[in-house]
Parts: structure tokens; C-alpha cells; sequence
């Protein structure tokens, strides 16, 4: 018995330290539990997140992982789109989103947002997201602080591994 524990404990021990490691730092494996991105992502889907957030750039149409500034779910994670990045302003009226006045082609939704917002600018080291289901999402345009700050961003999804197969 000893020495089966000297030869397979120390390899278990790594595994689950490297483990833990990637996990926290470098990429997850999340469930999504809600229709807000519908028909991008459908309920359940399972979705591989990356970390690294330092080591590459967000841009407009990303979708990511953050913790809203919504009381209550602080600690819970959402799933939105990126829509708008410090600096932008972003206008919805008659159906249609506008970054810094222009139309955004969102090729994407199902259906023609049914609400009027804004004009609102994203502050310094904050972004502005949506839900791809936009009539029904819980998101920035019902927030009381529409914007989330950088330091809330999980990471950005990399691939739906529902839709690999």
C-alpha cells in the first residue's frame, strides 16, 4: 500500500493543482442557464471560456463572461455580447442599435428590439453588453448602471461545445 501511495499520489496531487491552475486562471468550461443569448447560444449549452483576458483584446461582437453590476447577482455569471467599448455611444430607437450614430448590422437577432435607450457613453475601463435575445434579456439596457467594469470580466468565449458536433 505505500507504495502504491508514493508513486500515485504525488502524480494525483499535480494533476489536480495543474488543474485547479487552468481552471482559475487560463480557461473554463461553463453552463449557460438562461435564453438571454437565444439563438446564439440555447439554454444548457456548454461553452469553453478563456482566462486570459490580459493576453488578448476585446472587440465589438465578443461575446464574454462577467459579473453584472446588478444587486443581488453580483456573484452570479452572465453571458452577453459586447456592444459597446469605452468611448463608444450607444443609442437603440425605432429597432435598431447605433454605435457612435451609426447602424450596427447585428445579422445575429431574431427579431428588432422592441425598446428605446439611451444615448449613453461607456466610460474608461468599462463596456456596455446585450443579449442576443434582446426582448427578453436581463441586460445593460435595465440595468440601473448599464456598464460593467473591467476589473467584473471573466473571460471571453472562445467555442460552444455544443455546436462543435
Amino acid at each position: 500500500m505505500k507504495k502504491f501511495l508514493r508513486q500515485w499520489v504525488p502524480s494525483i496531487a499535480i494533476g489536480i493543482i495543474l488543474s485547479l491552475f487552468i481552471r482559475t486562471y487560463v480557461a473554463e468550461a461553463m453552463r449557460v442557464p438562461t435564453g438571454s443569448m437565444i439563438p446564439t447560444i440555447e439554454i444548457n449549452d456548454r461553452l469553453v471560456v478563456d482566462k486570459m483576458l490580459w493576453n488578448s483584446s476585446l472587440k465589438h461582437g465578443d461575446i464574454v463572461v462577467f459579473y453584472p453590476p446588478v444587486a443581488g447577482d453580483e456573484h452570479k455569471r452572465y453571458v452577453k455580447r459586447l456592444i459597446g467599448l469605452p468611448g463608444d455611444e450607444i443609442e437603440i430607437k425605432d429597432g435598431t442599435l447605433y454605435r457612435n450614430n451609426e447602424a450596427v448590422d447585428e445579422p445575429y437577432l431574431q427579431e428588432a428590439m422592441t425598446y428605446t435607450f439611451g444615448p449613453v457613453t461607456v466610460p474608461a475601463d468599462h463596456y456596455f453588453f446585450l443579449g442576443d435575445n434582446r426582448n427578453v434579456s436581463y441586460d445593460a439596457h435595465l440595468w440601473s448602471a448599464p456598464f460593467v467594469d473591467k476589473d467584473k470580466l471573466i473571460g471571453k468565449v472562445l467555442f460552444d461545445v455544443n455546436n462543435l458536433f
